[in-house]
């Protein structure tokens, strides 16, 4: 009977196949089975504390070492609990998450997310709902109030939502502090004037949500997507820019560009705010990028498998033809 394979090529195409497959069988049995992340670590958070710290970081974006780094020191704190403000993942691919998940989970305090907009890349703003609850939300520890916001679009607040703020707003006046977190910055502090830069897209919105703030004499706002440090005032009200819990930074000021986190104290006397600085290797963009070439192959593998299989097979079958060929015009 005709040889119809080419045995030289078989077995690397087999192996190929059952590593492709083996992938996405991996992928499948070991995802994190998670719901409701944030609800979950609220209860975990002893709200009647008076007095108590809480650490804020944002702009992670898939950081392997340098995140790493930054749990591991926040291990280290006496802080209630923590809060990420956004860009937890280069993108909304759920194998991204799979890493930002599996790292937090070696945090030992609770650790609360906000949505920022690379988690609505590849579709991720319902794989961020399915796996850490709602987009916006509030809670209370002592005398503080804490409002999580979404802007991840980076364009506005949807009617609801601004309907809501205004609602806990209200609500917050009877406490003492009144925290409020957003991912998008409202202004730009590294431009002159309330031009659009890095910040909601937005100015007439931005303008609208400061006089809010003022208003209702927010203690602190706390943003990133910047990736740096700034602190200041807009309005009447100050805020904090935290974006550098591991992705690139955005230059080479040692006054605003180093990575790092907040962590803030509230008791009786007032609110103080220490910045943490995090270590990160000496050559960070290699790291980071020798981390991103892995998990962008195993992503890939997870999502195109049966692309990477139809590839895979296609190859064998046009070498062996090819082989075939060769084999006949020898006789």
């Amino acid at each position: 009977m005709r040889q119809i394979y080419n045995k030289k090529l078989l077995f690397p195409a087999i192996f190929l196949l059952m590593i492709t497959i083996g992938i996405k069988v991996y992928s499948t049995l070991t995802f994190p089975h998670i719901t409701d992340w944030n609800y979950r670590h609220l209860q975990m958070i002893d709200k009647k504390r008076e007095t108590f710290s809480f650490a804020v970081f944002g702009d992670n974006k898939n950081s392997i070492t340098t995140f790493d780094n930054l749990i591991k020191k926040l291990n280290s704190e006496d802080v209630l609990f923590a809060i990420d403000i956004g860009d937890l993942v280069e993108d909304g691919e759920r194998e991204k998450f799979r890493f930002f998940i599996n790292q937090i989970r070696h945090s030992d305090k609770p650790l609360l997310t906000a949505i920022g907009n690379h988690e609505l890349r590849e579709n991720g703003r319902g794989t961020y709902y399915n796996l850490f609850g709602r987009f916006y939300y509030s809670f209370t520890v002592g005398d503080a109030y804490f409002i999580v916001l979404d802007d991840a679009n980076e364009y506005n607040l949807d009617p609801w939502q601004m309907q809501w703020l205004k609602e806990q707003l209200e609500k917050s006046l009877k406490y003492k502090y009144r925290f409020v977190f957003m991912h998008v910055p409202l202004f730009d502090p590294r431009t002159e004037g309330l031009r659009i830069a890095h910040n909601l897209k937005d100015i007439k919105l931005a303008k609208h949500l400061n006089r809010l703030f003022d208003k209702y004499n927010i203690t602190m706002l706390f943003a990133s997507h910047i990736h740096a440090y700034y602190r200041g005032v807009w309005g009447r009200t100050p805020y904090i820019i935290t974006g550098g819990a591991g992705a690139e930074l955005v230059g080479t000021d040692p006054e605003h560009d180093f990575y790092h986190y907040i962590k803030v104290t509230v008791g009786d006397a007032g609110v103080s705010y220490e910045v943490k600085r995090v270590k990160s290797p000496d050559l960070e963009i290699i790291d980071r990028l020798a981390h991103d070439v892995w998990i962008y192959i195993y992503a890939f593998f997870v999502l195109h498998y049966l692309d990477v299989i139809l590839v895979i097979l296609l190859i064998y079958l046009i070498l062996t033809i090819r082989s075939m060929r060769r084999g006949r015009a020898r006789l």
